[in-house]
């Protein structure tokens, strides 16, 4: 396990953040949350998947979530006033898909600025892989060698600055179809010395009280 000192994390918040599903440390996610089970899932980085795929994928995240204790229902942040429903829960868990898609959702909703308020607040824990976690990042450019930007009308660039660097999932995970496109990503950072997180699936970065911790 790598602790890495903080920069500008808020030291309060909590964040389990893991490149593929649930990763390999689901404890610690129960960990953070004490007591607390009630979960909004968020499943729209999906939104452009057909409607059956979509919905088995929902499905799916909802089933794993439940099999850990967690009081899950989904919050399709398409409808009207999914952003004051965050108030009632304790862990927002967003899964992956296209993280253009994502962020596009998170603005049109107004999700955003509340999300960020309420982590800052340690009102609610954060949970998710891959574009649910490449979203928190401070810039989103160089992901579209792994998501298709085009999908996207008005596409939004910069991710919502709960981490400090960029995200890169699926790196040397061969029995994932993105991973190729994910270690040149990654590779592309590094030759540009941009600062990110690079996590091979099962793997899980948290970050509680200002700490960010890598579970390999």
């Amino acid at each position: 396990m790598d602790k890495t000192p903080p920069s500008h994390y808020v030291p309060v918040m909590r964040l389990y953040l893991s490149s593929f599903r649930l990763g390999s440390y689901s404890d610690r996610l129960l960990a953070l949350l004490g007591n607390s089970r009630r979960t909004a899932v968020v499943c729209n980085a999906m939104d452009r998947a057909p409607d059956d795929i979509r919905a088995a994928g929902v499905d799916r995240e909802i089933r794993e979530l439940q099999a850990i204790g967690l009081d899950c229902q989904e919050l399709d942040l398409r409808q009207s006033g999914a952003a004051e429903q965050l108030a009632g829960v304790d862990l927002i868990w967003v899964r992956g898909g296209n993280t253009f898609v994502l962020r596009r959702v998170l603005a049109d909703s107004g999700v955003d600025s509340v999300l960020v308020e309420l982590l800052h607040r340690d009102h609610v824990a954060y949970g998710g892989y891959s574009a649910g976690v490449c979203v928190l990042t401070p810039d989103l450019t160089d992901l579209e060698m792994v998501d298709d930007l085009t999908v996207v009308d008005r596409p939004i660039l910069q991710g919502l600055g709960i981490l400090d660097r960029s995200f890169v999932p699926h790196i040397r995970s061969p029995d994932h179809p993105e991973s190729e496109r994910c270690d040149g990503l990654a590779e592309a950072y590094r030759v540009a010395a941009r600062p990110h997180w690079a996590l091979r699936d099962g793997q899980v970065l948290i970050v509680e009280n200002g700490v960010p911790e890598l579970l390999t």
